[in-house]
């Protein structure tokens, strides 16, 4: 009975050992309470106060720049929204504005990504305090050969692409990729 039972359990850490362990690079964690920061995809209601033909919805083009009338192209990409009002009302003091004041918000994020083990992957819209788990399910769900237990997601951190290996409680952002690979067993 007693080697039965150790069959058992052998054979049960070798199939829990097929699991790939949980990866999170140094600084992944980090951006998670980091400002959010515009990029391409974004689109940002402007509002330039006692100036409603500047007012407007704009969106941040593929160069991570926004165009507005009479200033032309500010840099917004990296930005947070205050950094841009600050561009935006320095830009509007040069010759077009005594006193400006700028708000901007982001009217929309840019979109996220699923791929790999999902009934629909494709691009999505964000949603706030979105985590994987909510993102799988906006893709249709798990497909039934999918890894449920975590995913890799990966973003632009500093500039640059980073991936992670992380459960699937964990939170997305916007433009994040999340890729669900299928299980071993």
């Amino acid at each position: 009975m007693s080697r039965r039972k150790f069959l058992i359990l052998l054979g049960a850490a070798a199939v829990s050992a097929c699991a790939p362990p949980l990866h999170t690079p140094p600084g992944f964690m980090e951006g998670l309470d980091a400002p959010y920061t515009l990029a391409s995809g974004d689109r940002l209601r402007i509002i330039v106060f006692g100036q409603d033909n500047l007012s407007n919805s704009y969106a941040v083009d593929g160069s991570g720049r926004v165009s507005l009338p009479l200033i032309g192209p500010t840099p917004a990409g990296g930005m947070t929204t205050t950094q841009l009002e600050r561009a935006i009302e320095a830009k509007l003091r040069n010759g077009y504005l005594r006193e400006p004041r700028v708000s901007v918000e982001v009217e929309q994020y840019r979109p996220f990504f699923v791929l790999g083990e999902v009934t629909t992957a494709g691009q999505f819209p964000y949603v706030n305090a979105m985590t994987v788990q909510t993102a799988i399910a906006i893709a249709g769900g798990f497909s039934p050969r999918a890894l449920r237990t975590q995913a890799d997601i990966t973003r632009q951190i500093g500039g640059r692409p980073v991936s992670a290996t992380v459960p699937i409680t964990f939170p997305v952002r916007p433009g994040d990729t999340i890729v669900v690979r299928e299980r071993w067993f």
